[in-house]
Order: structure tokens, then sequence, then C-alpha cells
């Protein structure tokens, strides 16, 4: 029997999504549930929040990243072990990459898995208006099929019978349930959003009253009947039909400074023959025995930046091993420690790995946000000259290149067009790869990791 699953969105970003749909998956969970959950966009932070309640990675499925039938195929295949998957939706229901079309929006990837999907309003400061916005996203597009509403941020009992008259009276969708408003459910926020529950700054308790939130104010029997199967896509798999036998260990960086990764990517991966072994930036002295690649991927360096340039051990051995030309491949906080130094906040200077010639400055930054399409510069590690690929940029640092910087891509309508810097085997770029969007390129970095296991045995 396929697995029902749901759609989570917001009327916009900050409604409350993250809260409604992190103390769903945990409300589920504590009824013996099986929840599986999925983030649309190509947001690293928030799946870090569903993985903690429901105990197993979640996914991201953004429209733009993936083509639509490896979308589905990805979503059927993690959903197939769960008893019901919960999708949280990005910024408001209908903002997509373009102000003017649906594309990676919540509304498409809706459509494309054929989900319902509950809309949640932040209630604070409206009553009967909220029916008004709740009729208008209904009349939008009514191919998106709006199920229910949930509330955030309610005030009192009558401000809940309030909304739900109106709502239900005037947009008629039923009101499932409500979240009272509660200090100890707002999440810490920084320049990149919410603070991601690595880094130990997120209380354990949220997690606990966000499920207690859901479980009291949602009618969840009523919410589960709601829930629909998603698609078949039995074939459209990005993976091989059999995983590799394993024929090489690749390194992942995942510790408070760097764990921004695609679950299935890393997947992706370890069917290919690839051991995934973790190791920590800031306090390992040494890559894990027998590595023959290193996949550094996003994070937040910048406020770690004493921490990791006091890992001398490492960062010699990543700076000898790279010379040598082990297979590395660095994504924005990846590309930031791989640089020559770091000049923090305060105009202090850390030295770094060095691999990249040149250095990263947070003084004067200016956030650099949206998804890119990326043109080979030169054959690399991951994408051949003239290739191209899809990707998604996010950071609040610059990046000032030396002479011997040898770009990795073109940034398509983007001038000056440089990006990142590509050397052999090595490939660093602030620009962020999805590898479940086109499976080559996994393919290619584990044939290279596989190639240096060889020729190091």
């Amino acid at each position: 029997m396929r697995t029902k699953g749901l759609v989570v969105a917001g009327v916009a970003s900050g409604v409350g999504k993250t809260t409604v749909a992190t103390g769903l998956m945990g409300a589920l969970v504590a009824r013996g549930l099986h929840v599986q959950g999925f983030k649309v966009g190509p947001d690293y932070i928030d799946p870090g929040y569903h993985a903690r309640v429901t105990g197993r990675p979640s996914r991201n499925l953004d429209s733009w990243l993936l083509p639509h039938p490896i979308l589905r195929a990805l979503f059927e295949r993690a959903a197939a072990t769960a008893d019901v998957a919960v999708v949280e939706g990005v910024m408001g229901l209908y903002d997509g990459r373009h102000g003017g079309g649906e594309q990676a929006s919540t509304a498409e990837v809706a459509k494309l898995l054929g989900l319902p999907v509950v809309l949640v309003v932040d209630a604070s400061r409206q009553a009967r208006s909220a029916a008004a916005t709740v009729l208008g996203f209904r009349a939008f597009d009514p191919d998106v099929r709006l199920v229910g509403v949930i509330l955030n941020r309610v005030g009192s009992a009558a401000h809940l019978a309030a909304l739900r008259d109106a709502i239900e009276g005037s947009a008629g969708l039923p009101v499932l349930g409500a979240l009272e408003r509660e200090p100890g459910l707002r999440l810490p926020e920084r320049y990149l959003g919410l603070v991601p529950p690595s880094e130990g700054g997120v209380a354990e308790s949220y997690f606990a009253r966000a499920a207690a939130a859901v479980a009291r104010g949602v009618d969840l029997p009523r919410l589960l009947r709601l829930a629909e199967p998603g698609p078949t896509a039995n074939h459209a798999a990005p993976f091989p039909p059999a995983p590799l036998p394993a024929r090489a260990c690749l390194a992942v960086a995942r510790d408070r400074a760097f764990g921004f990764y695609y679950a299935d990517a890393l997947d992706l991966l370890a069917a290919q023959g690839l051991e995934v072994r973790d190791f920590s930036p800031l306090a390992d002295p040494s890559l894990p025995p027998g590595t023959a690649g290193v996949y550094l991927g996003g994070g937040f360096p910048e406020l770690f930046t004493a921490d990791l340039a006091a890992n001398e051990p490492l960062l010699r051995q990543l700076r000898t091993l790279g010379h040598r030309g082990l297979p590395i491949y660095a994504e924005c906080g990846g590309l930031m420690y791989l640089a020559r130094a770091i000049v923090d906040a305060e105009g202090r200077r850390h030295s770094l790995v060095g691999l990249v010639p040149g250095e990263v400055s947070l003084q004067g930054a200016r956030l650099s946000l949206g998804y890119r399409e990326v043109v080979g510069a030169r054959d690399s590690l991951l994408v051949r000259a003239g290739e191209r690929a899809r990707g998604h940029e996010f950071h609040y640092s610059r990046l000032t290149m030396g002479r011997a910087a040898q770009p990795a891509y073109h940034v398509a309508g983007r001038q000056p067009s440089a990006e990142g810097h590509a050397r052999g085997n090595l490939l660093a770029s602030y620009v962020h790869l999805h590898l479940a969007g086109e499976p080559l390129l996994a393919q290619r970095f584990a044939q290279a990791c596989a190639t240096w296991a060889a020729e190091a045995a």
C-alpha cells in the first residue's frame, strides 16, 4: 500500500511552517507512526528539525534542482518505508523561482506529487481578515487541493472561535486546529535563517513543546484522513539497479561548523560504492583511515574560524593530500575552509587550508542568494568543460581570488561570471549542487575516489 502524505504550506515566510510541520511530525511519532519528513526547496536547515523528531533523514524536494521524474522517485523511495509523509513547504504556497511563475514553488511540488495541502496562517493581529486570505489562496489555483487550515499564534478561545467562523463560513475550508501564542515555540534566527539544531542552540524542550502543541490543538485523526497516497515512480530513480560494492572511503565533514548536505545525494554516493564516514574539522586531528575522497559541505565555518584554524594537524593533512591529488569536493562553507584564510566580522584573520588561492572576508559582505545555472569553465572533478548544472547559492561572505585561481564555472546571467576554483581533483565553489539531479556527477566523484584508493593500495 502506498504511503499517505500531505503538504504543510504557509501564506508567507515566518508564519510558523517549521514549527507546525515539526510539531506535526513529532505528534505523529508519539502516536506510534513512522513519519518521513520532506522539505520543498534547497533549504538545509529545516530538514534538521524534521530529522530530530522523526529519527530519520528529511529529504529535499526542489522542482528546479531536480528533474520532475527524479523528484517523484525520491519522494516515493523515502516515503515507502513510512506510515505517513509530511512535506514542509517553502516561503508562501505560490512563491517560486520567479515572481510570475510557479516553478520551484510549494504549489508546483504539491501538484507533482498529487498531495493535499494544509495552509498555515499566522492569526496574530487579525480575525475575519484571515478568511479573505484563505479564500484568495483557495481560488488562486484550483489545481492545488487545499484541504484545511491550521492557525498559528492564536490569542484566546474567543479569537479562535471568530477565526473559525469566518474561515469556514466565508472561505469554505475547515480549520483543522490551532496553536496558541507560546514564547517557547519561537525559534532562534540569524542572518541566514533558523539556527541549525546541530549547533546545539535549539533547546531540546522546543521539540517536545511543538509536538505537544500540535497534539493538543490539531485534530490529528481528521488530518490523517485527509492525507492521500503519493505517486508511484519506480522507473525514474537516479540510483543504480543495485548498490555497487564498497570500493573507497569518502570522508564527509559534519559537526557544528559543517552539515549542509542533501540526504539523497549522500545516499547516491553510497550506492556508487563509497563508504561514507563522518569527520569533524573542529575536533578530529586527521581524516578517517583509508580516506580516498573528501566532501566538505556547507555550514557556518565563519562562526568557528578560530577553532578550525587551531586544528593545525588536520589543516596540514588536507593541504598535503590536496596537493597530491586527493579528490576533494567543497561547497560554500567548504570553499571558505579551503581558502587561505577567513577574515571574520571583527577583522581578525584566521589561516586555514590554503588549497583555494583566495581569501574570504565577512567584512563588507552582502547576502548572495538564489538559484544558479553554472557552465563548466574547464574539466573538473564533477563537471566537464561546457557542461551545465543547476545549483543554489546562499552565503553572507565574499571571496577575493588570487592570480593562481582557475575558475570552476561560469554562472549564467551573472557578471563577472567566474565562480569557484578547480584544479586537478579539487573542485570548490559557493554553489551547492544536488547530485541526485544529475547522477553522472556522483558517478564521477565515486570513480575518482575509487581510482585514488586503488592507486594507494
